[in-house]
């Protein structure tokens, strides 16, 4: 799990990198706003909507260099984008990053999930890789590029090629030890699954509501300064790491359902919360309860859905790692309108309503049964 759980903070840290550049290529490369947008679709589209299609594809063979192959890819197209001279060429490359954090993510979440022996515990370790990646890739980009320029960004090439290269070995030498066919033990329960899908796509929309304006709100609505603000996204995204872990030890001893529950229930006091502190200084260590508490279910839900479709983990992981997170980011566009007219305040009051449609959509939610207990009832 040290293994799965690096790699995985290894390829999501590549999904930190891109953000953090944007602002360099319309400084640097004098891209417009609207390019710029583009090159955060680029991204995105490369990562999520491949997803669904490689898991499937990871159900049905082993394909060990998958993963590998994948966090290479994804370290080599991040980091030649700011080479290159033209938009196409970043786009295209972006593109190819993206893709590539695409194929590692659903035969990685099958292997993970293999390796973790049905611990809730130990699946958190692997989740919290990936936000860890995604909290370290901005801290370590912008200074980097602060200095150096956007091509700095081929800096961070050799960790994903040295990533790739552990993970080949260790695929290697796991080759001999599972054999056969994918895993299809247990009955697929599909509809439980679709309302786990649900629940991700609203805690996706509250996510990456947060991640977008909580820093405006420090600044336009609390008067911090920008660095103030920034320091609130810190909080809260490394809060969001500790959530991740504590999720997977809670479920271990109350049950997945249960904490997917608990952790959709609690997100609507912690924001109000949040949001009825005036002091910017005050507010801060709220912002780290926010972040906790909205990625308490994070890990649950990944390995919960996964025990919803024992025959297919990777299409699962696929579903709950890229396409039901990155879903998400379909609504900014709307919180965006009501941003502009009521500021970002007006945006997290929105946010802090939303759980609502969790806590209800979660109440569907039942506890995977074991091939056994099936059997036996």
């Amino acid at each position: 799990m040290r293994v799965w759980a690096t790699a995985h903070a290894v390829d999501d840290f590549y999904q930190g990198l891109v953000p953090a550049a944007v602002p360099y290529f319309v400084l640097e490369r004098h891209f417009g706003y609207v390019e710029a947008s583009g090159l955060a679709l680029a991204a995105t589209l490369g990562s999520a909507l491949p997803q669904v299609g490689i898991g499937l594809l990871a159900d049905r063979r082993r394909l060990r260099w998958m993963s590998p192959v994948g966090v290479s890819l994804a370290g080599i197209g991040a980091g030649l984008s700011g080479l290159v001279p033209s938009y196409p060429l970043v786009f295209g490359l972006l593109l190819l990053a993206g893709f590539g954090i695409a194929m590692f993510h659903p035969p990685a979440g099958r292997d993970a999930r293999r390796a973790a022996g049905g611990s809730a515990t130990a699946m958190s370790y692997f989740a919290a890789g990936g936000s860890v990646g995604f909290f370290v890739g901005p801290a370590l980009v912008t200074p980097a590029l602060d200095t150096l320029g956007i091509g700095a960004t081929a800096l961070f090439i050799p960790p994903a090629v040295l990533m790739g290269f552990i993970l080949f070995r260790q695929q290697g030498r796991q080759a001999d030890a599972v054999t056969g066919p994918v895993e299809r033990a247990g009955r697929d329960r599909i509809g439980l699954f679709a309302g786990l899908t649900a629940v991700e796509v609203v805690r996706s929309t509250i996510s990456t509501g947060l991640n977008t304006f909580i820093s405006l709100y420090w600044i336009r609505h609390l008067g911090a300064s920008s660095a103030l603000g920034g320091l609130a996204l810190t909080l809260e995204l490394g809060g969001g790491v500790l959530g991740t872990l504590l999720g997977g030890r809670l479920a271990d001893r109350i049950g997945m359902v249960r904490t997917v529950q608990l952790g959709n229930a609690a997100m609507l006091p912690a924001l109000w919360l949040m949001l009825a502190c005036h002091d910017k200084y005050a507010a801060l260590p709220l912002a780290l309860v926010v972040g906790l508490i909205s990625n308490i279910p994070f890990a649950v839900l990944i390995k919960l859905g996964q025990d919803y479709l024992p025959s297919r983990p990777g299409t699962a992981a696929g579903v709950t790692l890229g396409l039901a997170v990155s879903a998400g980011g379909l609504f900014m566009p709307l919180l965006g309108l009501v941003a502009g007219h009521y500021g970002p305040r007006g945006a997290l009051v929105v946010l802090a309503t939303v759980p609502v449609l969790a806590i209800a959509i979660s109440t569907v939610l039942r506890e995977p049964v074991s091939p056994g207990d099936e059997f036996a009832t």
